[in-house]
Formats: structure tokens, sequence, C-alpha cells
């Protein structure tokens, strides 16, 4: 067979074929493409969590008084603190950050704030330490714990600890009801 013989069969063997699309990929003209994953968007509200349960916010000085720790959200009546600190509140859950970074506290915090609004908690226990082991034995989740704590719209008040409860090196929560 001759060269042009073989291009005039080839041609007639392949004459309904058509040809693919410049980037070389057939597609279904009956199946729409994906909706796209919004992972930019995704990895950004991430971020906001993380970031808004470490941004520091300044105290009331009302509200603290020396070493201990308390505070009460605008708009929730003083007495809520009170009746905190005298341990009226049944403490119905409890989360123990001792040994923890700070990275790995702040998120096991969050995720037990959740957990607990899942479980209409409303008043619970953290403890944080007091420091003992740390550097200048100063604690170092203390003031983190107060900062997150502030962050998050659920928490209506906190206050230190009673002695008997861990005093100095923990803190009581007043969650917000669940609708």
């Amino acid at each position: 067979m001759t060269p042009g013989e073989e291009a005039a069969l080839f041609q007639s063997a392949v004459a309904d074929a058509v040809p693919l699309t410049p980037h070389g990929r057939y597609l279904h003209p009956e199946l729409a493409a994906p909706p796209p994953h919004p992972l930019s968007f995704l990895h950004d509200e991430h971020q906001a969590l993380l970031d808004s349960l470490s941004d520091p916010l300044p105290f009331d000085p009302e509200t603290e008084t020396g070493e201990e720790l308390s505070y009460v959200r605008p708009g929730i009546n003083r007495q809520v603190l009170r009746r905190l600190r005298r341990g009226e509140w049944v403490t119905q859950a409890e989360l123990d950050l001792h040994g923890l970074r700070r990275e790995e506290a702040r998120l096991e915090l969050a995720a037990f704030l959740l957990e607990c609004r899942h479980r209409a908690i409303r008043c619970i226990r953290i403890i944080h330490g007091k420091g003992l082991r740390s550097p200048n034995r100063e604690p170092v989740l203390k003031h983190h714990v107060r900062h997150w704590l502030m962050r998050r719209d659920e928490v209506l008040a906190f206050v230190q600890a009673r002695p008997v409860d861990g005093g100095g090196g923990a803190v009581v929560v007043l969650l917000k009801s669940r609708p």
C-alpha cells in the first residue's frame, strides 16, 4: 500500500471523529460543574475564631480587685458575681487545663464551652493552675483564660473559685442559658 492510500484509508476511518477540546479533556454535556468550596472563607472564619479567643481586652477596674479574677458582662446584674463567689450556683462541669500549652488550652476551652452550650450547662469550673511549676512561679494560663472568657458571647460572668474549689488556680463561670 502506498503512503497516499494509507492516508486516504486513515481519513475515511476517522471521518466522523470529533476533535478534543483545546485543554485535552472531555466535558460531558449533561454534568454540571460541582459548586466551589469557599476554602479561603473557611480559613478566614477559623482564624477569626482563634483570634477572638486570644486578643486581650482591658479589664474593667471596678470588677478587678488585686489578684482575684472576676468579670460580669455589661448589662448583667452585679449580684451575679456575689452569688458566684458564695458558691450559690452548682458547678455542673469542669475543665482542667493543667499541663497544656497556651494554644492547646485555648482550643480545649473553646471545645468545652461549645459542648457545655449543647448540653445546656450553666455553671462550670475551669482549672488553669497557679503556676507553681512555671518560670518565676507565675500563672501562665490564668490571664489567658481571663481574656478568652471575656471574648466569648456565652459567658455572662466569672469569678475566682472559692478556696475549697481551687482558689487562685480556678475560675467559676456562669454561661447563658440555651434558648
